[in-house]
């Protein structure tokens, strides 16, 4: 039910390897039981009606060259579906995407500093107070020709 396979199950089960998020998320899916329960040891209907997640347990996506800084603000459950962002673009870095599934959209406001958008072959630049609406099932980036570090919260909609 999980997709991972009985070999991958037994390693974990005998402490041989660590499983990825990915394969965390697809267990407790198939398990029917919420991840934070494997993180906090509590379930669900144990939990706070206010849950206040610590700046350490924020997961952080980091471009290969260091430029483009991912900030993972929705919860996992919406992965692939509704997700938002805070990013920090370094000055003169990009962060490139290739198409998203069919009738994916990007909302970018961006916070400080001001930054170009691009889909397909459309650009626009972005001011701070600013938001762009754009397709994201094309190729498409977002670039800091600034001089001085642009934040923004991104929103993808699937």
């Amino acid at each position: 039910m999980s997709g991972v396979s009985r070999s991958m199950l037994s390693q974990i089960e005998r402490g041989q390897t660590n499983p990825t998020f990915a394969t965390l998320w697809n267990l407790t899916r198939a398990l029917g039981v919420d991840l934070s329960e494997l993180v906090h040891g509590q379930s669900a209907q144990q939990a706070a009606a206010i849950a206040v997640q610590p700046v350490h347990f924020t997961p952080e996506i980091r471009t290969e060259d260091g430029g483009c800084l991912l900030r993972i603000l929705s919860p996992a459950a919406n992965a692939g579906g509704f997700e938002w962002y805070e990013l920090i673009i370094q000055p003169g870095a990009s962060l490139v995407s290739e198409p998203h599934a069919a009738g994916a959209k990007e909302h970018l406001t961006v916070l400080e500093g001001g930054l170009d958008v691009q889909s397909a072959d459309e650009v626009s630049s972005v001011p701070a107070g600013a938001t762009a609406r754009y397709p994201a099932d094309v190729r498409h980036a977002i670039h800091n020709r600034g001089k001085a570090a642009a934040r923004a919260l991104l929103v993808v909609a699937i």
